[in-house]
């Protein structure tokens, strides 16, 4: 076969390429292998109709090949999914049934000009190096799940090491490390039993929050975690199964326990998490119940709690004075004693801080 950049391209029936079942972006959705299931999933989730916009106005460019690898006697079109499934909707409308939205059409020039499409020839073992500079470090990045699966499947089943696949897509942050290990955590959890990713909250895992997660110092010490430089398959220790999956349903939750996940989104809450995770008062009120919010708060030393609630009080005082002649009504006694309080409780407050920012000696003497 020739080789994945300088192969020649050839011309193939669009009826005779299938699309790729072992897509690493089909994982992260749960998506079934059949041609329907696919289709629904690329128009859903990739654009297509962008796509088959420019084609119908177009026709298919000759520059871009799909690249296409003979498996089980089928030809595989293992990079340009998308472009397949555009090309098979303007020539077949019977895949389109079941799909949402407006769809474009063809004129039959159009129509004819794409019964076939340009294609290089490859494997999956010869094209790994573009694919993985393609989709993992480069312009056509895949989702962190994706990554990780495509850095693991090329690891393991042509044995390159991940120093090697670093070096060949120009990974100068220690990913593809550190994708490895956030699948091997969720992949020990799978055989010890602690977890199972089907039982998941959400429809699709969200793989990018252990894959960060892990490189907080808090949540790497709960777990015990070894090194992102250490290869083996159970990074975390045999004893700490239970951890490992009380952080993996605190993260993605649990259908059968009607539990939804606390992390919602990376930014606060992994960081919220990890704060938890490094305090056994609030780690305690976590599992006992308490929300992640309410859990940070007792995280946090008296000193930051005290100086972000002066700091929010001055701010909402501002705010106030700012809105008091459009916002007070004089007959709202209510509001006024409200003031008042207020007033008392700053001039309280002002005073104790006042009082214990003088020296010992002289408090003695006050």
């Amino acid at each position: 076969m020739a080789n994945v950049t300088t192969g020649e391209t050839i011309w193939m029936p669009v009826s005779a390429l299938a699309f790729d079942s072992k897509n690493p972006r089909l994982a992260e959705f749960e998506v079934a292998t059949k041609e329907p299931d696919l289709i629904k999933f690329l128009w859903e989730t990739m654009d297509v109709r962008e796509l088959m916009l420019s084609i119908a106005a177009s026709g298919y460019f000759k520059h871009e090949p799909v690249i296409v690898a003979r498996e089980r006697d089928k030809n595989v079109v293992i990079e340009g999914n998308r472009r397949l499934a555009a090309v098979k909707l303007l020539l077949y409308p019977a895949l389109r049934k079941g799909l949402k939205g407006s769809m474009p059409s063809a004129t039959e020039e159009i129509r004819q000009s794409i019964e076939t499409i340009p294609c290089v020839l490859s494997s999956r073992e010869a094209a790994w190096r573009y694919l993985g500079f393609k989709h993992v470090n480069g312009p056509a990045k895949w989702g962190s799940y994706a990554k990780s699966q495509y850095v693991a499947s090329v690891h393991r089943d042509y044995g390159i090491p991940l120093d090697e696949i670093a070096l060949q897509i120009g990974d100068t942050h220690n990913t593809v490390r550190r994708l490895f290990r956030g699948l091997m955590v969720i992949e020990q959890a799978e055989r010890a039993g602690a977890y199972d990713r089907g039982d998941r909250w959400a429809g699709r895992l969200y793989f990018s929050h252990l894959y960060a997660g892990l490189q907080y110092p808090g949540i790497g010490e709960f777990l015990g975690l070894s090194p992102a430089e250490d290869e083996r398959p159970d990074p975390v220790p045999d004893g700490n199964t239970g951890q490992l999956r009380e952080l993996l349903v605190w993260m993605y939750g649990s259908k059968s326990e009607k539990r939804p996940p606390i992390v919602q989104s990376q930014n606060p809450d992994l960081r919220h998490l990890d704060a938890v995770l490094a305090s056994t008062e609030a780690l305690a009120g976590l599992r006992g119940g308490a929300s992640l919010s309410v859990a940070f708060e007792t995280s946090k030393p008296a000193s930051n709690v005290f100086s972000e609630a002066l700091v929010g009080a001055k701010q909402n005082l501002e705010k106030a004075r700012g809105t008091l002649s459009t916002g007070y009504s004089r007959e709202s006694q209510e509001l006024l004693g409200i003031a008042a309080a207020v007033a008392d409780l700053a001039c309280d407050l002002h005073d104790e801080m006042q009082r214990r920012s003088q020296p010992r000696r002289n408090r003695r003497k006050a």
